[in-house]
């Protein structure tokens, strides 16, 4: 039997059946589940969701008369604060991160190009060798995201490939926290992430860095890399069974058209559902030797648009939650006819970051810059859609944000 509810009143042990509101406004990313800590209830209220409907058939019930001293809300929330206080760092603003986010990438560049060298020799391959820099890129995601993520977004032709492993890792640790998932799982997402593509280091280096499109015989060739990797992997005896499922399935589609086993539906691990996604996010918003990335917003929308059949629903759903509809370094137009990049994700509103207004399309100039969050109440801006920086002859967009 299914009962509507007041958040507040919410106990573990409950089932959800329905988090009333729209997905974009909820911390999960399913919205039928069994309650099983405090912090969730805590994520809960704190979103703004005041009501709920519970499934009384697979849960508790909402209590008629307490047999025993209850906890109150404050009670909970207390609790979910410490157990998150010792789960997670201290989290910091944009400009603080991007200090540490910035050695943390070019340490990762430089760990992943070694990498690649040692296995091109022979080499054994050893997870245990890059677990202190899972942690550092775990760690600084748990203090700021948006840091990391959009700076690693940011490669060279030359670095895509080693970059390209480092940014994945940060996506994948970041969409594993907002998944809800474990300490430990978060830093396996992210060793998984870090590793995926291992596989390339043992393909040709004329195809892997050819600056034009691959033929069909260039491309047979490069989609035998999760094979190749997992292979690897399995050689060098210590990578989890998260890290080798993801490094050989990362490429499967919920269609099962992918490669290499043409895996469909739930035969496609949550975890490899969450890699498929976080590599053609960074992939298809990155610059390549053939051709220019797109937008980080328009990347989500071409994302959305391909969502059926390609990528799991719930999971692109918690991915867009994890770094937002128009993420960092993505160029929007306010209703006052302004543009502005978005500098940072508010934790109030996917539709309301932070932004950095600098040009006016009436005047068609840039105007001095103006931070804003729109999410603070009474702001009077709001985002009416992205814009292609190229229409309005903007250069060096990501200078704005970065600096």
């Amino acid at each position: 039997m299914r009962k509507k509810i007041n958040a507040q009143d919410l106990q573990v042990g409950m089932h959800l059946h329905e988090l009333c509101g729209s997905w974009m406004d909820h911390p999960f990313w399913r919205s039928k589940f069994t309650l099983t800590q405090p912090e969730e209830i805590r994520s809960i209220i704190q979103s703004g969701i005041t009501e709920v409907w519970i499934d009384v058939s697979k849960g508790l019930d909402v209590p008629a008369r307490p047999t025993a001293p209850e906890q109150s809300v404050t009670e909970i929330l207390m609790e979910a604060e410490i157990a998150q206080y010792t789960m997670a760092p201290k989290p910091t603003s944009m400009s603080e991160e991007l200090t540490r986010a910035a050695m943390i990438c070019n340490k990762g560049k430089k760990a992943v190009a070694s990498m690649f060298r040692e296995v091109r020799m022979g080499n054994a391959v050893s997870t245990e060798a890059v677990g202190e820099l899972v942690e550092e890129i775990t760690l600084s995601v748990l203090r700021n995201p948006g840091a990391l993520i959009s700076l690693a977004r940011l490669k060279t032709a030359d670095d895509y490939t080693y970059m390209h492993s480092v940014a994945v890792c940060a996506l994948m640790a970041s969409l594993a926290r907002q998944l809800g998932l474990s300490e430990q799982e978060v830093r396996e997402a992210g060793m998984a992430g870090l590793l995926h593509d291992l596989g390339k280091a043992m393909m040709p280096i004329d195809v892997l860095n050819k600056p034009g499109k691959l033929t069909d015989d260039e491309f047979r060739i490069i989609k035998n890399h999760p094979v190749e990797g997992h292979r690897l992997l399995v050689e060098g005896k210590s990578a989890s069974d998260i890290v080798l499922d993801v490094c050989r399935h990362h490429h499967e589609k919920v269609d099962g058209s992918g490669y290499p086993d043409k895996l469909a539906g739930d035969q496609i691990s949550l975890y490899s559902k969450m890699g498929a996604i976080c590599d053609v996010y960074d992939a298809i918003s990155s610059n390549r030797p053939y051709r220019k990335g797109w937008d980080p917003a328009e990347s989500i929308q071409k994302m959305m648009q391909w969502s059926t059949g390609h990528f799991d629903e719930h999971v692109l759903q918690a991915f867009i939650k994890s770094i937002g509809i128009y993420p960092v370094g993505s160029l929007v137009k306010l209703s006052s006819g302004r543009l502005a990049v978005v500098v940072e994700q508010s934790k109030q509103s996917l539709l309301a970051p932070c932004i950095k207004v600098f040009f006016s399309t009436k005047s068609q100039t840039r105007i001095v810059p103006e931070l804003i969050d729109l999410s603070r109440p009474g702001a009077t801006e709001r985002i009416v859609g992205r814009e292609d920086a190229a229409t309005w002859g903007i250069q060096n967009l990501d200078e704005l944000w970065v600096n």
